[in-house]
C-alpha cells in the first residue's frame, strides 16, 4: 500500500515511463518501498552506491540522466552536488507525504516497463550502469533455490547492501519464497550475530568482508545452538582469503553458500559447503541454466588445470551497459573479466584477466601471493598488487594489515613468501595499513594502492 503511494506521489510531479529515478540508501523499508514504487509507474530505478563520493554521485545522475532523486537523510550533504535539474525528495519529506496521502486508487500496469540500473562496482573508475533484465519466469528462482536451500516463507537477513547485485539478488529471491525480510541500515558484526538469534533467521545474506568481521568477535561455544534454525549464508562480491571458509564453517557449521558472479553476467558458479570442505577456495559449479566456458585468447576451451578466461551464459546475463558499451562475448557467453581452472571438476578463480604481472618475463598472479599471507598468523588482511617497475616492466607490491597484538615487519612478510614460493612471487614493497580502502560491497579498492606508487 506504502509503494502504491509512492507511485502516486510521482506520477502526480509528472514522472512517468523512459524516465529514470535514482535511489541513494541503506537497507531498510522505505528504500523497497521506493524501488516498488518507481518501477510500478514504468520509470526505471537507478540504484546508487551509498558509500560513493559526492564527485561520483554528480557524475553517476548526468551520465544516468537522472530527473529526480530520493535519498535518505544522512545523504543530504552528498545530493547538493547534483545539478538543480535533478529534483530531490528526501526521507523526511517523502515519510511526511506518505502519511498525509489518502490511499488512491488501485494502479494500472504501466505502458512499458520500469528496468533496475545497477552500477558496477566502481573499483577500476567511475561507475557504469548495468541494465538488469526481468525474468521472464520462474527459472532464475530456480537455478539458485537448485544450489542454496532457501523454502517458502524462510526468515531471511539481508545484510548485502541493496544496491549491489547481491543485496538485490537477495531482494528478489526473498520475494519468490514470500520470505520475511530482516534489514538493519548500517552492518554492524555483534548487531548482525544477534539478529541471527533474535529473530530465528533461516537465511542470510552477506559479503564476505562481513563474516570476516563476524569472524573476529569472541569466541563463542554456545552460538551454535541458539543459531539452530540458520540453515543458509549465502555470499558473493569478493574471495574469500585462503581458508576462511573452513574456518567459518566450523564455528557456524555446513551452512555457507558462496556466489561467484559479477554485475554483467549475474551468477556464474555456486560453492556449496560441501564443495568448499573438499576445496577451500573454490568458485564452484555452474547451476542449472547456466554454461560456463574457460577460453584462451583465441576463443578455444583449454584443458582442464589450465588457466584461460571465464565467459558465463545465462538468462540474466546484461543487456549492456547504459552508455552503450558492452563486454566481450564469445558464442553469447560474455566475459567475467577473469581469469580461471577447473580442477577435480570444481571452478577455481586465479584473478582479473588484467592483474596478471609480468615481471622480470615471469608471469605472478597477485591472488597466488595474496592467498599465501593469509596464511600468516600476523595477517588480519592483504592485498598484493602490479606496480610500474623501470627495470622489471612491474613489480608486486604487498599491503598488509597487522592483527591487532601482533608485529610484523615487511622483511618478515618478504622472507615468509621466499620461504614458500618462487622468487619472482616475492614482494619488494611492503606497505603496512591500519585498513584496506573498499568499496562498501567488500572488494578492494586496487587503484588506490597502486596510486601510491605513481
Amino acid at each position: 500500500a506504502r509503494s502504491e503511494k509512492v507511485s502516486a506521489l510521482l506520477l502526480a510531479r509528472g514522472y512517468g515511463p523512459g524516465q529514470r529515478i535514482g535511489l541513494l540508501a541503506r537497507n531498510h523499508v522505505g528504500a523497497i518501498e521506493a524501488m516498488v514504487g518507481v518501477s510500478a509507474i514504468g520509470a526505471d530505478v537507478v540504484l546508487l552506491n551509498s558509500r560513493g563520493s559526492a564527485a561520483q554521485l554528480a557524475q553517476v545522475a548526468e551520465q544516468q540522466e537522472l530527473v529526480c532523486l530520493i535519498h535518505d537523510e544522512e545523504f543530504v550533504g552528498i545530493v547538493s552536488t547534483v545539478a538543480d535539474s535533478v529534483a530531490r525528495i528526501g526521507e523526511a519529506d517523502l515519510e511526511a507525504e506518505l502519511r498525509a496521502m489518502p490511499q488512491p486508487e488501485p494502479l494500472r500496469p504501466p505502458a512499458t516497463n520500469g528496468r533496475t540500473i545497477i552500477l558496477t562496482s566502481g573499483t577500476t573508475g567511475t561507475p557504469k550502469g548495468a541494465a538488469r533484465k526481468t525474468p521472464g519466469g520462474l527459472s532464475p528462482l530456480v537455478s539458485i533455490i537448485e544450489r542454496i536451500p532457501l523454502r517458502a516463507k524462510d526468515t531471511i537477513l539481508i545484510s548485502a547492501p541493496l544496491f549491489h547485485t547481491w543485496g538485490y539478488a537477495a531482494l528478489q529471491l526473498s520475494f519468490g519464497v514470500r520470505a520475511t525480510m530482516v534489514l538493519q541500515r548500517r552492518f554492524e558484526p555483534a548487531r548482525a550475530k544477534l539478529a541471527l538469534e533474535t529473530y530465528g533467521v533461516n537465511a542470510m545474506f552477506a559479503v564476505p568482508v562481513m563474516l570476516q568481521r563476524m569472524m573476529e568477535l569472541p569466541a563463542d561455544p554456545g552460538g551454535r545452538e541458539r543459531r539452530r534454525r540458520l540453515r543458509v549464508v549465502a555470499t558473493s562480491g569478493s574471495a574469500y582469503p585462503h581458508g576462511f571458509t573452513t574456518r567459518f564453517m566450523d564455528e557456524y557449521g555446513e551452512v555457507l553458500y558462496n556466489l561467484y558472479g559479477s554485475t554483467e553476467a549475474s551468477w556464474v558458479c555456486i560453492a556449496t559447503p560441501a564443495d568448499m570442505r573438499r576445496h577451500p577456495s573454490t568458485a564452484g559449479t555452474p547451476p542449472l541454466g547456466t554454461t560456463v566456458r574457460i577460453l584462451d585468447e583465441d576463443g578455444r576451451e583449454v584443458p582442464p588445470g589450465a588457466i584461460g578466461r571465464i565467459f558465463c551464459g545465462n538468462s540474466l546475463v546484461f543487456d549492456g551497459y547504459t552508455s552503450g558499451g558492452s563486454k566481450e562475448f564469445v558464442d553469447g557467453l560474455v566475459s567475467t573479466g577473469d581469469m580461471g581452472h577447473v580442477e577435480d571438476g570444481l571452478y577455481f578463480v586465479d584473478g582479473r584477466d588484467d592483474d596478471m604481472v609480468i615481471s622480470g618475463g615471469e608471469n605472478v598472479y597477485p591472488l597466488e601471493v595474496e592467498s599465501l599471507l593469509a596464511e600468516h598468523p600476523a595477517v588480519r588482511e592483504c592485498a598484493v598488487v602490479g606496480v610500474p617497475d623501470e627495470e622489471f616492466g612491474q613489480r608486486l607490491a604487498a599491503f598488509v594489515v597487522v592483527r591487532p597484538g601482533a608485529t610484523l615487519t615487511g622483511e618478515e612478510v618478504r622472507d615468509y613468501v621466499r620461504t614458500h614460493r618462487a622468487r619472482h612471487c616475492i614482494p619488494r614493497e611492503v606497505v603496512l595499513l591500519d585498513e584496506l580502502p573498499r568499496t562498501t560491497t567488500g572488494k578492494i579498492l586496487a587503484r588506490e594502492l597502486r596510486a601510491r606508487f605513481r
